[in-house]
């Protein structure tokens, strides 16, 4: 049986598991219609043209784990941002882990996607907001949907800011021989409101792990949505990250993606724009070696007036990694006044490294101004020799360089601990010591 036959097969146990007569039933079974019909994404697909699953999906998962298998908080104290106070939201092989979290419902939820799922408090918020960003076409997005049970529910009011970051962790024991998990994150920021997010999924041994995550966002007027993605995995770990992000009047959501890690990490990162005035703001830094695998696919829809968008992706790839970058801006007719602005660059440190990028601008506005661009190279010859000759070493005058390339992306992190650990983590992948006070 392969992992598709297997996860229809289950669908009806797992429904009568999570109680088959939820209002969630009739969402839950059209969804497993449509990954039915579909199946897993190809190559034959034009957005997967580059990112093939085939190898992965051999691997005989267990798709839904058995019970919490504890873990203690040293054991994973290195992969938390611990220099300062945060919320934790902490999922083991899948389940919620209560003596790792900390949570709240002191003017703000932080707390989990079953809790409000199932409970009459949160029923209207349900009804209004779950699976109405989410793709109820893309595949991966309907599988998800179909066996969303457990994950991180944040609500922050109207006039709210979140009094500290919040971390979302999702741990892979590897007791399983392999593991399937499908988390489902809702994210809800009122008028007026602000919150800081941090996201990671990290496996702790080389078991094959394969994660379908899903994330709504939504962001009402004015509202300030400050998201980060940690990708820096194991060699057996895979990711497949879904993200919806709305936006309202004047709201300002940016995501960080920081891909340094796992065997095959593929990205969608989808904003919508419902109001004027708003930005939208997508970074990410690649640096990969080995045979790693990430592919960035973005699209920013443009359907509002007086809108702005900046998307930077820069990427560094070594030995035989693989880059891919397909960046959408669409600009529909009435969003006039749009400023869209969109580039990849690219370093390839190897002859076997590959990038493929493909930028694309639709507009059907007339009044607009927007560009996009994509650069691949090398290092400068150049400047690696003029640091030379002041006395550097080459492989410290390499990583320097590489470093100054993330630069602009590292600059855009506002969490100044978030940014010594993402510093670290890039020193770390450049093999050298940076001289950085962390």
């Amino acid at each position: 049986m392969d992992l598709k036959e297997k996860l229809v097969s289950s669908f009806m146990a797992f429904e009568e598991r999570v109680d088959v007569h939820s209002d969630l039933h009739d969402i839950r079974t059209n969804a497993l219609k449509n990954f039915e019909n579909k199946g897993f994404p190809t190559k034959k697909e034009e957005a997967w043209k580059y990112t093939s699953l085939n190898a992965i999906l051999k691997n005989d998962f267990t798709v839904f784990p058995k019970q919490e298998n504890a873990i203690e908080f040293n054991q994973v104290k290195k992969y938390f941002l611990h220099e300062i106070d945060t919320y934790k939201l902490v999922f083991i092989d899948g389940v919620f882990s209560s003596h790792l979290s900390s949570t709240t419902h002191d003017g703000i939820d932080v707390c989990l996607m079953s809790s409000a799922l199932t409970k009459p408090k949160y029923k209207m918020v349900i009804d209004t907001y779950f699976n109405q960003i989410a793709s109820k076409d893309d595949s991966l997005t309907s599988l998800n949907t179909a066996f969303a049970i457990e994950g991180a529910f944040i609500n922050i009011p109207k006039k709210k800011v979140a009094d500290k970051p919040i971390e979302i962790m999702y741990f892979s024991t590897g007791n399983e021989s392999a593991l399937m998990v499908q988390p489902r994150n809702l994210v809800i920021v009122g008028e007026n409101s602000h919150v800081q997010i941090i996201e990671r999924h990290q496996s702790l041994n080389e078991n094959p792990v394969l994660t379908n995550s899903v994330t709504e966002i939504f962001a009402q007027k004015r509202a300030i949505v400050d998201y980060y993605k940690i990708q820096n995995d194991n060699s057996e770990a895979n990711l497949i990250d879904n993200t919806y992000v709305s936006q309202q009047q004047e709201s300002h959501a940016y995501v960080h993606t920081f891909s340094f890690g796992g065997n095959l990490t593929r990205n969608n990162l989808n904003f919508y724009h419902f109001g004027e005035r708003l930005t939208s703001t997508l970074n990410g830094i690649s640096i990969l070696n080995d045979k790693q695998h990430v592919d960035h696919y973005t699209l920013v829809n443009h359907a509002q007036p007086n809108c702005e968008s900046f998307q930077d992706y820069k990427g560094i790839f070594s030995d035989r990694s693989t880059g891919v970058f397909n960046g959408k801006v669409l600009v529909e007719k009435e969003a006039q006044k749009t400023n869209a602005f969109q580039k990849s660059n690219n370093i390839l440190l190897s002859d076997k490294a590959t990038i493929n990028a493909k930028p694309q601008l639709e507009i059907f506005a007339d009044d607009v101004k927007c560009s996009h661009g994509c650069t691949v190279g090398q290092l400068d010859e150049t400047a690696m020799f003029y640091m030379q000759s002041r006395g550097i070493p080459k492989k410290e005058a390499k990583a320097l360089l590489m470093y100054a390339f993330s630069n602009a992306v590292i600059e855009s992190i506002k969490i100044p601990e978030l940014k010594q650990r993402i510093t670290k983590i890039i020193a770390t992948k450049l093999g050298v010591n940076l001289g950085f006070d962390l």
